[in-house]
């Protein structure tokens, strides 16, 4: 049954934008960390270095959309909003991904996207924002993807665009025996591994650097890993990709896709048709899939059996021949 909403709900989403710029801007600037305790605009305006009467008129803004307290002149902030500082790893990259969304227009006409496509457009900052947003979204879903995959045997694994290395840490911890490789581009070998000095894993999980669009993977994995690598290509490079990927198991090894996959009508479900657009913006050819389609670029690389493992989830298991 397809989704409406009424006039007034669809006109308060248009505006929405605007309860988004005034936390992002906050969060921009840091001012949640910035009032502490407390204080008043005039003490945040002069540690900001902002202006005196453009900082009050945020902050109230941010006491009317809940995110501070406000008495006489004095500001605090919420329980909530004290855990917005720039500790909270992801907090950033929201702020860049308004900088790409800002093109959709421009992006719908032209059919691609109009400013940096993708990770290796970045500059050092992005890309450590980057990597710590995907890090802290994937604490839970890799263990997850460990439980929906039914792998706990693995010997030897490759984590293409592993990213932050959370995946491979994740299936370590769940395979004793297993020796991990993460292949990523050389800007974000530095970050995996200090993710993989954290958790412990140097003697079994290692960073190789690459780009997963061209390079040959090597051979003799039983795992390989694609998470949300995807839906950064085009149809065809992701053929391509998944080839590459068989070549690299043997007989009888699995390649978990772990995804965002859309319905058959491409219309839901919600987030991953929105993370289509996101991709629009964001990358050259990227675009979201369907399972369909990831089931007939698995069967023509070689895997005799592709599995959803969970019908409403985001996880396939093929099995190669």
């Amino acid at each position: 049954m397809e989704k409406t909403r009424t006039l007034a709900n669809l006109i308060q989403s248009a505006r929405a934008f605007q309860e988004s710029r005034v936390l992002l801007t906050a969060l921009e600037l840091d001012v949640f960390t910035t009032i502490g305790e407390g204080a008043t605009a005039a003490e945040v305006a002069l540690k900001l270095g902002t202006d005196p009467r453009a900082t009050e008129m945020l902050l109230n803004a941010l006491v009317a959309v809940g995110a501070l307290f406000k008495r006489d002149a004095f500001f605090r902030c919420t329980v909530e909003s004290k855990e917005l500082g720039p500790a909270r790893p992801g907090l950033l990259h929201m702020v860049h991904l308004w900088d790409t969304w800002a093109t959709l227009t421009e992006c719908v006409k032209s059919g691609r996207a109009v400013r940096a496509r993708g990770p290796e457009g970045f500059s050092e900052a992005r890309t450590r924002a980057f990597i710590a947003a995907m890090h802290a979204r994937a604490q839970e879903s890799a263990q997850a993807t460990v439980r929906l995959s039914g792998i706990r045997d693995a010997k030897r694994m490759l984590d293409v665009g592993g990213g932050s290395g959370a995946f491979s840490i994740a299936f370590a911890k769940a395979c004793p025996e297993l020796q991990a490789e993460i292949l990523d581009l050389g800007a974000v070998m530095p970050l995996a591994e200090d993710y993989i000095r954290e958790a412990g894993l140097q003697s079994r999980v290692r960073v190789r650097p690459g780009d997963m669009r061209t390079a040959e993977f090597g051979e003799g994995f039983d795992l390989v890993l694609l998470s949300a690598v995807c839906h950064m290509f085009s149809e065809d490079e992701n053929r391509s990709l998944i080839q590459r990927c068989a070549r690299a198991l043997v007989s009888g090894g699995h390649l978990v896709i772990r995804e965002f996959i859309l319905q058959e009508d491409r219309t839901g479900p919600a987030h991953a048709a929105l993370f289509a657009l996101n991709m629009l913006v964001g990358t050259e050819h990227g675009n979201t899939y369907t399972e369909s389609q990831y089931r007939t670029w698995m069967q023509e690389a070689g895997f005799a059996t592709v599995t959803r493992t969970d019908p409403e989830g985001d996880v396939l298991v093929g099995a190669r021949h």
